[in-house]
């Protein structure tokens, strides 16, 4: 009897299946043999691969409104109840048991299911190409598409859990019986750098046309440039301080599964070399726009659909997702995600200088007057004028404590903030038009910053300074009279580490980075512990009191917390496999 298609599509390695796609639902009844015998199919099946490429980075991930960004020092999730899977992570109740302990939390499964059962999707076509009625040209795209999308499941693994099963191209039956090791951690980083190396080899440059490239209603699939650039990010995790020598495992061979056993300093080279190549290439540049207005480049690539600096863009229909997540109270908005203060300290002065250095210019009774431009184009303060639909103009929020609005401290914001990043301040949730945007799940800003936290590593701090300076050029930082862009003269690799770090936390803020971040530095347990700082604005007369204090969220990260456990499950179906390190 054949297979249905539905039933080959579960796989072994994974204890639930995504529903909601195509051929997802078990009465479709559609064979592989009516889907791989018909070309529009075959692209439909495809496409259902692509199709949660996003996962991570999706603000709905958990419950329609949770995302590990509101587990970090970054954010304060709107909500606290312990079955919310971003609360799991942030208080520390995190166990192997918790991904089936509640209906909610079984949503936590999905850094271990998604990218497994998209694998399997992967494989099941790789094995069926040859086959279909695609013309050979189209097959020979559609495996390097394939290929980079496995290694980009591959990669969510790899920063969650380090070495997981490798079943490479192989496709199981719904009666296998599957029973799988860990691979090392070194081998499988050597296998996805590989494929991505294959994949780029068969893909067109991101700027080619048909019929050497895309058409322009191709935009959105994988190029030779994506390769690259995933490529440079697995070897950045895989050189980083918890990978790199830095395992928490003590039994040997548990390090070698989930690190590179002992540090080396030709991992950092591998992914300096990796951001390098994309660098060379010259198939991207950052979007500026200092003329329009300060830092205008990086507020407006987040509104565009086609720009010169997404490398992996994960195509959305006009839309309004980030206005519906991130706009306050007032603005019709759902402020699910609000700004820690902590993140707010990070973003320097507008002359590049941390606000904690006497010569900045900071003043902490006006503490967001002369801030670098990131600042405005990602934060709302007290007093930010934004869209507010009843006025059809930019009406100022509000979120001092008594304001008698709905954005005042603790009536509306947890911290005093709300978020500005990536939202288009000329609309709201609450009215306007819908924006053009696609998720940007990997763009050149990342490069350049995989590039100077990589050749720093190398000691070669001055190309590291180098390289930040295009991104605060970008910004709109002003460069000073010695056009170091606020960075002090004679900086030492440590003083960068830490700068290099900071610009990371700022540039890519709620892209899907602070928590891989703060794991692989192995920073977690000291920045994600206890409670996040607020802003408690109060109002005498006309004027603004600023009361930093603790937020009533307490964070607790073990470390063990550093890798994710895996599910208990799994390792029940598979004895072969071992648990992570404290699990």
């Amino acid at each position: 009897m054949k297979k249905l298609l539905i039933i080959v599509l579960v796989l072994g390695l994974v204890s639930c299946k995504k529903s909601g796609g195509f051929l997802d639902n078990q009465s479709v009844g559609i064979t592989e043999s009516q889907v791989f015998t018909d070309s529009a199919r075959t692209m439909q099946f495809l496409i259902r691969i692509y199709a949660d490429m996003g996962f991570s980075f999706n603000k709905g991930r958990w419950s329609s409104h949770g995302n590990t960004e509101l587990s970090t020092d970054d954010a304060e999730y709107s909500f606290s109840g312990v079955t919310q899977c971003a609360v799991a992570l942030y208080n520390g109740t995190l166990s192997p048991l918790i991904y089936y302990s509640d209906a909610q939390l079984t949503q936590l499964q999905d850094f271990w299911n998604v990218p497994y059962a998209n694998i399997r999707r992967v494989n099941l076509l790789l094995s069926k190409l040859p086959t279909t009625p695609l013309s050979p040209a189209v097959q020979t795209r559609v495996k390097g598409e394939i290929k980079f999308l496995r290694a980009w499941y591959y990669s969510q693994l790899l920063i969650s859990f380090g070495g997981v099963p490798n079943i490479e191209d192989q496709v199981f039956g719904i009666d296998d019986i599957i029973n799988l090791p860990r691979s090392n951690f070194g081998e499988l980083v050597t296998y996805l750098s590989k494929e991505l190396d294959e994949a780029a080899a068969l893909l067109p440059a991101p700027n080619a046309l048909a019929p050497a490239g895309y058409t322009p209603e191709d935009y959105g699939h994988i190029t030779k440039g994506a390769c690259m650039g995933l490529k440079s990010r697995i070897l950045l995790y895989a050189a980083s301080p918890l990978f790199n020598g830095g395992s928490i495992a003590t039994d040997e061979k548990v390090k070698t599964v989930v690190s590179y056993p002992t540090y080396d300093v030709k991992y950092w080279q591998a992914a300096a070399d990796a951001a390098k190549a994309v660098i060379n290439s010259g198939y991207y540049s950052l979007y500026e726009d200092n003329v329009t207005a300060a830092g205008y480049g990086f507020f407006k690539v987040f509104l565009l659909r086609i720009n010169s600096e997404y490398i992996l863009p994960f195509n959305r229909p006009a839309n309004k997702d980030m206005e519906s997540y991130y706009n306050p109270s007032t603005r019709g908005g759902s402020k699910y995600g609000m700004p820690s203060e902590n993140l707010v300290r990070c973003f320097p002065m507008r002359n590049g200088k941390d606000i904690a250095d006497p010569t900045s210019g900071y003043d902490p009774a006006n503490p967001y007057l002369n801030r670098e431009p990131r600042f405005y184009n990602s934060i709302i303060y007290n007093t930010s004028l934004y869209w507010l639909n009843s006025s059809n103009s930019k009406q100022p929020v509000l979120t001092f404590e008594g304001s008698g609005t709905a954005d005042a401290f603790l009536a509306g914001s947890t911290t005093g903030y709300f978020t500005r990043k990536m939202c288009d301040d000329n609309t709201s949730q609450g009215g306007g038009a819908n924006t053009e945007r696609c998720w940007p799940l990997l763009r050149y800003a990342e490069i350049i910053l995989n590039y100077a936290e990589a050749v720093n590593e190398l000691g070669q701090v001055e190309l590291a300074v180098e390289q930040i300076n295009l991104l605060r050029k970008r910004a709109g930082i002003l460069p000073g009279a010695d056009n170091r862009y606020g960075i002090k003269s004679g900086i030492v690799q440590a003083d960068m580490r830490d700068l290099i770090r900071n610009e990371r936390r700022v540039e890519l803020a709620f892209e899907d980075h602070r928590w891989h971040d703060i794991r692989r530095w192995k920073i977690a347990v000291a920045v994600n512990n206890g409670a996040n700082t607020v802003m408690r604005i109060t109002r005498s007369g006309t004027t603004y009191i600023y009361n930093p204090q603790p937020s009533i969220r307490k964070h607790v990260f073990r470390p063990e917390m550093y890798l994710l456990p895996v599910p208990d499950q799994e390792i029940r179906k598979m004895p072969l496999m071992v648990q992570n390190p404290g699990w």
